[in-house]
């Protein structure tokens, strides 16, 4: 039905307390994260009892080393699924552009059409004028030569219009 459209000053304030919730919730989340991050760290990594003697720190040391390890693998085995993962995304959005990019254009079919009927195709019913190319062009008298007498010798009409004035002549006498 009837819809009220929002002025710029309640667009603006609603806006402003659209920004208001979501910087709360950014909040929210990172204080989240915190304390997601103290859990995990309490569960797996209890706090360290140092033992006295130097066999006991060995031992430790030793322990703490393979945990290293074992971390480092399970490190390097992530890293290896994440670039494989990488690639396969990118083979994948290669080939969605390829497959845009391929389209067979269709052999076309030459049409002989007016240019009334051509401009009537593109313009639809806008187009009203016709275009009568004949009608634009100008007329030209055509003029006969008076010249019969001398038409029956062509070597002296060739020897009168041979060099540089005969051709002279030539354009000025048949323009």
């Amino acid at each position: 039905p009837y819809r009220k459209k929002l002025t710029n000053s309640r667009r603006y304030h609603l806006k402003s307390l659209l920004l208001q919730i979501a910087a709360g919730l950014l909040e929210a989340e990172a204080k989240q994260a915190v304390a997601d991050k103290e859990a995990y760290m309490s569960q797996n990594c209890p706090a360290p009892d140092y033992p006295g003697s130097a066999e006991d720190l060995q031992a430790l040391c030793k322990k703490l080393h393979q945990t290293i390890d074992t971390v480092d693998e399970e490190r390097y085995d992530m890293e290896a699924k994440v670039a494989k993962a990488d690639k396969e995304i990118e083979d994948l959005r290669i080939k969605v552009i390829d497959l845009k990019g391929k389209f067979k254009k269709p052999a076309l079919k030459k049409v002989r059409m007016s240019a009334d009927a051509m401009l009537q195709a593109l313009l639809g019913s806008k187009h009203k004028v016709t275009m009568d190319f004949r009608a634009n062009l100008k007329e030209v008298k055509k003029e006969v030569k008076e010249e019969t007498a001398d038409v029956g010798d062509w070597r002296k009409n060739i020897e009168d219009k041979a060099g540089m004035g005969g051709r002279k002549k030539m354009f000025e006498g048949d323009a």
